[in-house]
């Protein structure tokens, strides 16, 4: 490993909002003070203005590759669109779990981690996986599983009326007692119904996460343009929103109402998967793009893939330029661009901003540059 500095580059520190200027210093795969790294002995790379930032964390995207029909190759959505960070949402149950590690979490360039489905079969056998109940993860099986996987974070629970049949909120109820009993959040899915978001979000705590928050399906999170009280509940005991755009679960028009009246924060996530990347979805960029367009200061939303997702899933070292953490880097330019950009209803803004990877910085080694 290299020493690298990182110079002339426009600083997005999501703990410190102030800062603008500086060097970032690289020293054996760590962020340390630029002040210990020797010149002479260093590589040290110009940014020309580009932006700088702690590596990129996207929540919710499908890479079980091979396995399932929504699969794509992580580094794909990864490291070469300047996310350092992916955490697989419940592709995977824990019968398949190990074939995922082999398949894609030690063969990525970009760190995998994962939210393991509440059904043990995840999207391997189909997209019906709560169907039937003898199908659910038990307790001992979690239990069993992560402590035997650092890669898992939390466990995916998909609420769509097409996933659990006519169990309405047996499979969430389940999931608690499970995610309680190992001390881990919820990622629950939401779509459409049943079962019905005021059956769904009292049974939920703080630090679970609620992804596709703002689509635009009927019986979401707003009625008449403001929240439904138990959105705002679960808002106001820390259940965090997420989200996940999706083929069919993100709406400008939503969004905009929502930032219009209220001030809580959420993470950005693509929920990327086979029939999505080249459609409305594209990246984590054209997503971050996109909040762009609503309004949102590059600041807040550099924050919505950085410190935020850190603090939902707990981490330890990403998400942040903190010295001694993992040197994670995600580099990136706005340029110019006519673009139309869809959210998942089909609505079009049209932009002449568009964000773009440059470099990704992986464990302190450059690991993915643009040709461009």
């Amino acid at each position: 490993m290299e020493d690298l500095l990182l110079v002339n580059g426009i600083i997005i520190d999501p703990d410190n909002s102030k800062r603008k200027n500086g060097v970032i210093g690289i020293q054996k795969g760590k962020f340390v003070d630029p002040s210990q790294i020797e010149t002479d002995s260093a590589e040290i790379v110009d940014l020309k203005g580009a932006f700088v930032a702690p590596g990129f964390i996207d929540i919710h995207v499908h890479v079980f590759e091979n396995s399932t029909f929504l699969g794509v190759k992580a580094d794909d959505v990864g490291i070469s669109q300047g996310v350092t960070t992916i955490v697989d949402a419940g592709s995977s149950g824990v019968d398949y779990y190990n074939t995922f590690k082999e398949d894609v979490i030690y063969k990525s360039e970009t760190e995998v981690l994962a939210f393991l489905n509440i059904s043990r079969k995840g999207l391997v056998e189909g997209t019906h996986e709560l169907h039937n109940p003898e199908d659910l993860m038990s307790i001992y099986e979690a239990k069993q599983a992560f402590s035997r996987n650092p890669s898992l974070v939390g466990i995916k629970v998909r609420l769509s009326r097409s996933v659990v049949g006519n169990q309405g909120v047996l499979p969430l109820l389940h999931a608690r007692k499970v995610a309680d009993q190992i001390n881990v959040p919820l990622m629950v899915h939401i779509g459409n119904p049943p079962p019905y978001l005021p059956e769904v979000f009292p049974i939920l705590k703080k630090g679970d996460i609620v992804t596709h928050a703002f689509h635009g399906k009927p019986h979401g999170i707003l009625e008449e343009n403001e929240l439904i009280p138990e959105a705002k509940d679960a808002l106001d005991r820390g259940v965090l929103f997420d989200i996940g755009h999706g083929s069919a679960s993100f709406s400008y028009s939503i969004l905009e109402q929502f930032k219009k009246r209220y001030p809580y924060t959420f993470t950005t996530s693509t929920d990327i998967h086979s029939q999505n990347i080249n459609d409305s979805v594209g990246s984590l960029m054209v997503t971050m793009t996109k909040l762009l367009q609503l309004g949102y200061t590059l600041q807040d939303i550099v924050k919505s893939v950085t410190i935020l997702p850190k603090r939902a899933l707990q981490l330890k070292d990403q998400g942040s330029f903190a010295i001694g953490t993992t040197a994670d880097v995600s580099i990136f330019r706005i340029i110019q661009q006519e673009s139309d950009l869809k959210d998942a209803e089909g609505k079009t803004k049209k932009t002449s901003k568009l964000m773009k990877p440059e470099i990704t910085i992986r464990n302190g080694i450059i690991v993915w540059k643009s040709n461009q």
